[in-house]
């Protein structure tokens, strides 16, 4: 409950501060809510499911970012007597906010970051970074941007051991958006979280397809990556999933 309990120190703070923004100013949100499934029988059978919720905000003095991610996967096995069995063999839900307030040139922001990821088969099966520091955009063009954001934070994490972790990081991240048509846009998100104890790699590859004005089809493939993991886990976890996206 502690991790949850920062991350909603960070957001509720950020609200407050922002109070006297709204008043004159028309408050925008962009949201997008995505969905895929897959569900298999016959020889091999399982559901996965994916889903995510990405909030942008854009007021006069500041611009914030909720995400809400979550993932599962269920197989259909035989136990020992012969009997069917649905078994869980992923689980993972990942929540994190950003606020980040507008300084005088266009794009330069100043930040506060915070994620929490709960990973039941994961080799952290709880991670949580706490982050502040400098954005701007590096590349701008009529249909092309590359957005970066670098300072130093905090983590604490528990490994599938039950060993604990925690300390300072370094933080970078960087956004690329083309714009490919009216129907069509690329994007690829990357972040690295540099610690003494580990260093965490995020990036995810994705192209969205226009279906029509609210709905896209989205193709992505994402990488999950730790430096430092127990013995019998995995560094890297990835996943490809084809979602449908909905925008209001």
């Amino acid at each position: 409950m502690k991790y949850y309990s920062v991350l909603a120190a960070v957001v509720i703070a950020s609200l407050q501060v922002q109070a006297d923004d709204v008043v004159g100013t028309d408050k925008v949100w962009t949201t997008s809510a995505e969905l895929g499934a897959i569900t298999t029988s016959g020889n091999t059978a399982g559901t996965s499911v994916t889903g995510k919720i990405d909030a942008k905000q854009e007021l006069q003095h500041w611009s914030n970012q909720y995400i809400f991610s979550a993932y599962f996967k269920e197989d259909e096995k035989t136990d020992d007597n012969g009997n069917k069995v649905n078994e869980r063999s992923a689980e993972q839900f990942m929540v994190s906010a950003k606020a980040a307030y507008k300084l005088d040139d266009e794009f330069d922001k100043l930040f506060t970051f915070a994620s929490y990821t709960d990973d039941k088969f994961g080799a952290y099966t709880k991670y949580t970074t706490l982050a502040v520091g400098y954005g701007t955009r590096i590349y701008n063009a009529e249909d092309k941007s590359l957005d970066v954001e670098v300072g130093p934070g905090y983590f604490s994490g528990e490994r599938s051991t039950g060993e604990t972790e925690k300390g300072i990081i370094a933080r970078g991240a960087a956004v690329f958006n083309w714009t490919i048509s009216e129907a069509a846009s690329f994007a690829q998100t990357l972040s690295v979280e540099y610690g003494e104890d580990n260093t965490r790699t995020l990036a995810e590859t994705s192209l969205l397809a226009k279906i029509n004005g609210s709905l896209q089809m989205k193709a992505a493939f994402r990488i999950q990556s730790d430096s430092e993991v127990p013995m019998g886990k995995k560094r890297t976890d990835t996943q490809t999933s084809l979602t449908l996206v909905y925008s209001f």
